[in-house]
């Protein structure tokens, strides 16, 4: 939300605070906030509460109204300051504003209440109505006792921001959010044109413009006084903060001016507005409990791994996750074991759309049988799952494993595979997981068999797969591109606005998993 519509939009809720509460807390306040809870009767709430919710809240109530001028006044003002989580006040505001009688102003405000906690509890967005695979808890707070308890103790701003993430990464992305969101209204670059790459001493016309997109967002200091002359060569200077954004967009960082650095650079504040909203409202998707000392993250975004042992970061490497049209989904799945010299049974749309067209040399090739109306590529280095398996318990048949298909991961874009997350080395990384749970002689000895061996862990480690474009690495915000799309499906639904989309990239020519 840009900054002057913010001003305006608070002014018009009354001035967020500004209320004439007394000591008995009747009566009163103004614009949005002003209430009559004495001319509320039981009978006219019972008929204004048309929400399950509202129905609830009173009904622990007793029916009687809830707001007054000074609960209000805080009510008001705490969902004022809704824009530092990328939210829109007046999403929860706007029936209360328009609700005139008094019953109705107070149900309304309840439900504005309601809202919003749930908005900063659960995510304002159900991840489920953009993705029906979507499998990962959510959380599910107690709101309307939480409510009543917040507003009978006078602390209601308080409980409303306890209910938000209160980790350190939701808040460096917020306020990230809050400085792109200052940002926009000014950032007004002329995009960046593509071209030749750019090499460290070459002159090129888009030098200016490379260097404003690198002052807009923070690599080159702002140019103080006199406009500083435009820069003839692509210098030292220039080059070291190239190779910062690179770093921070998931680039090689080589410092060359290629086309995906264009597509960096040209990334304004309106568009880090936008990711970052999305982001933050999947971080507000997420369970606030402490996630398990052990257990594995997945990036699908990034196409990243982090592996958590104990608490501590204990390995970090790049993925292989779905391609555009067979998105790896959001999910939570125990892995519980290890599956040596795996067979590779094809699942049917493969089989028909990528394999059975190919014909039977290429079945044999491929070291592919049929078995009970399904094909099966055999064990062996160039089985597309590779040497090893790591499996996991969900409805969707999602699994991490190896690939023959290596080269793969030394690129940038890494969104190649059917929906299943292949790990670079995968070999060392299974016998880190199998060293490190105790059971490292019996995978040696299930890998030397040659034959599909399953060896189960002693205990299972949480797998999350997670869809996050920006987030928080060694300090510093990263952004990744929206691979999926799925960062322009939440910014409409929060109510964003629609925008072109870019172009889906052809589907890869890989039949692996």
């Amino acid at each position: 939300m840009k900054p002057v519509l913010l001003a305006i939009l608070l002014l018009t809720l009354g001035g967020c605070g500004n209320f004439d509460g007394g000591g008995d807390g009747g009566d009163g306040g103004n614009g949005v906030a002003a209430v009559r809870p004495s001319r509320v009767t039981e009978a006219d709430l019972r008929a204004a509460a048309t929400d399950p919710r509202l129905v609830r809240f009173y009904e622990a109530r007793g029916w009687r109204p809830a707001w007054n001028a000074e609960a209000s006044g805080k009510l008001v003002a705490a969902i004022g300051g809704a824009a530092q989580h990328a939210l829109d006040p007046d999403a929860f505001l706007a029936e209360a504003r328009r609700a005139e009688a008094p019953a109705a102003r107070e149900a309304a405000l309840s439900l504005a209440a309601l809202s919003y906690a749930d908005a900063l509890a659960r995510g304002r967005v159900d991840p489920k109505r953009l993705r029906a695979d979507y499998d990962v808890p959510r959380p599910n707070p107690e709101l309307e006792a939480g409510l009543n308890q917040a507003i009978e103790q006078g602390d209601l701003g308080n409980w409303l921001a306890g209910l938000a993430p209160q980790d350190e990464e939701y808040r460096q992305l917020a306020s990230a959010y809050a400085e792109a969101s200052r940002q926009s209204g000014a950032d007004r670059r002329a995009l960046i044109a593509d071209g030749a790459t750019i090499r460290p001493g070459r002159a090129d016309s888009r030098l200016p413009a490379i260097v404003a997109a690198l002052r807009a967002g923070g690599y080159l200091p702002a140019a103080e006084g006199q406009q500083a002359p435009p820069a003839a060569r692509y210098g030292p200077e220039t080059v070291a903060a190239v190779r910062s954004l690179q770093e921070d967009y998931g680039l090689e960082p080589s410092g060359l001016v290629d086309a995906d650095t264009v597509v960096a650079l040209n990334q304004t504040a309106f568009d880090r507005v936008r990711t970052l909203a999305a982001n933050l409202e999947r971080r507000r998707w997420l369970k606030r409990d402490a996630p398990p000392p052990t257990r594995i993250d997945v990036n699908t975004a990034a196409a990243t791994l982090t592996y958590w042992r104990d608490g501590n970061i204990a390995d970090r490497r790049r993925v292989v996750t779905g391609q555009p049209g067979n998105e790896t989904p959001q999910l939570r799945s125990p892995m519980f074991r290890l599956v040596a010299n795996p067979t590779w049974t094809v699942p049917k749309s493969i089989e028909e759309e990528e394999i059975l067209p190919k014909g039977e040399a290429y079945l044999q090739r491929n070291h592919m049988v049929r078995r009970d109306n399904n094909i099966v590529q055999l064990s062996g280095p160039e089985n597309s799952l590779g040497l090893v398996k790591f499996d996991m318990q969900n409805d969707q048949s999602i699994y991490l494993h190896d690939t023959p298909a290596k080269a793969l991961f030394s690129q940038d874009w890494r969104h190649f595979s059917h929906g299943c997350v292949r790990v670079q080395d995968a070999l060392g990384f299974a016998r880190l997981i199998a060293g490190q749970e105790g059971v490292l002689e019996d995978w040696d000895e299930a890998l030397a068999t040659g034959e599909e061996t399953f060896v189960r862990l002693p205990r299972e480690i949480p797998v999350r797969l997670l869809y996050h474009t920006a987030f928080v690495e060694d300090g510093r915000i990263r952004y990744r591109p929206d691979a999926y799309g799925w960062d322009e499906d939440l910014a409409e639904a929060l109510g964003l606005g629609p925008r072109p989309r870019r172009a889906r990239p052809a589907h890869a020519r890989d039949v692996g998993p």
